[in-house]
């Protein structure tokens, strides 16, 4: 007699080890992704006592959207059923346009960030740079971290890291379990403070720094490991005092530590409501000012946020943030985003003021969207237009 599989029970979460290798079914892996902090232990984020900034609404009709792709036109209900989007926010101008919840995601709802949380730690690099806390981009990692010294980090500059061209040996395949990324994984899995560090200075190098890009979740956990050597702070404590407590978040997030009383592990698992996301999203959007003060330097999104050279190619990689250009032809100028596996996206355009949040829970970690993500956000800025 054949097995029988029965939908997940109210709030059954699969292994980190599964989620990561795309080996759940919807409902276990919709549950995870909205209770990860039961899977490592977390530090909070506070949202401190600022009154809460509501957001008002101006709905925009976007049922009727056009999604121009290579492979044809789609419409938003092809975008939010053909890539198992979970809930989505559109904004323009600090109003939301659309807000939409699925699969039992709720505003109350805190969602994983996957890598869109190496956007949110380099940007507190750039924090420390502007309150002097790290002095420039050009600095050694080793003045900083002088556990470096001697490892392949040591010429490493703080710019190397942000841009991931450290050359240091890196396999970000997830759902191959001898790669670095996954050797990395292990490593949280055992909770042992210091371990991943260790493990990230022992790798060899490969290519000389600045001459080639390789995406790296290790790097990122690098920069935590900077801006905690840095400021003093653990980066929960340093992201709520210069950013969280002072946008009027509805909610304390939560991040995964490496261990009990550890260091966040900076490249993932913060943990946030879609609101609150796109609050962040609109701290980016205005520049990284808030109440007038400026938070990173004036520079920072240009550097940041900008398509570079490396290796004598265009590369669309910023500091842990990505480029998204405008399509040939159109009469608006592109964005930028934050991105995780699984379809996990912020999206801003500052030229248009539109920050734009989507969550996701698709079948495979990369390459199972039906629609790509980029045609999606230059068809919403398009239609708003």
């Amino acid at each position: 007699m054949a097995e029988t599989i029965m939908a997940a029970k109210p709030n059954e979460i699969g292994s980190v080890r599964e989620a990561y290798a795309g080996r759940l079914f919807p409902s276990v892996q919709i549950e995870t992704f909205r209770h990860i902090d039961r899977l490592f232990p977390t530090r909070t984020v506070s949202r401190g006592t600022a009154p809460v900034s509501d957001f008002s609404y101006r709905p925009l009709p976007l049922d009727d959207m056009t999604i121009e792709t290579d492979q044809g036109d789609y419409d938003l209900f092809d975008y939010i059923a053909r890539n198992r989007v979970t809930a989505l926010l559109v904004a323009r101008d600090g109003k939301i346009v659309r807000e939409q919840y699925e699969y039992g995601n709720t505003p109350d709802t805190r969602w994983m960030s996957m890598s869109m949380a190496k956007s949110v730690s380099t940007t507190l690099v750039g924090a420390a740079i502007q309150d002097g806390s790290i002095t420039g981009l050009d600095d050694q990692l080793s003045k900083y971290m002088p556990a470096l010294s001697g490892t392949s980090y040591d010429g490493v500059t703080v710019r190397h890291l942000l841009q991931m061209t450290s050359g240091v040996r890196w396999d970000e395949t997830h759902t191959d379990g001898g790669s670095e990324r996954r050797q990395v994984l292990e490593l949280q899995i055992a909770q042992k403070p210091g371990e991943i560090l260790k493990y990230m200075a022992g790798l060899p190098r490969v290519a000389e720094p600045g001459t080639h890009w390789n995406y790296s979740t290790g790097e990122t956990h690098v920069v935590g490991e900077l801006i905690r050597a840095a400021t003093g702070e653990w980066l929960c404590d340093y992201l709520s005092r210069k950013i969280w407590s002072r946008l009027g978040m509805e909610a304390d997030a939560s991040w995964w530590l490496e261990a009990p009383g550890g260091l966040e592990v900076a490249g993932s698992g913060l943990s946030a409501t879609l609101r609150d996301y796109a609050r962040f999203g609109h701290f980016m959007m205005n520049g990284g000012v808030i109440d007038g003060e400026q938070i990173v330097p004036d520079w920072w999104l240009r550097e940041a946020c900008s398509a570079r050279e490396i290796g004598g190619q265009r590369l669309d990689y910023g500091f842990m943030w990505w480029p998204v250009n405008a399509p040939a032809g159109t009469q608006f100028e592109g964005g930028f985003s934050a991105r995780g596996i699984f379809g996990q996206y912020m999206y801003i355009n500052p030229a248009e003021r539109i920050v734009i949040v989507v969550w996701s829970a698709r079948a495979k970690p990369i390459g199972s969207e039906v629609i790509l993500d980029n045609d999606f956000f230059n068809a919403v800025v398009k239609t708003i237009r």
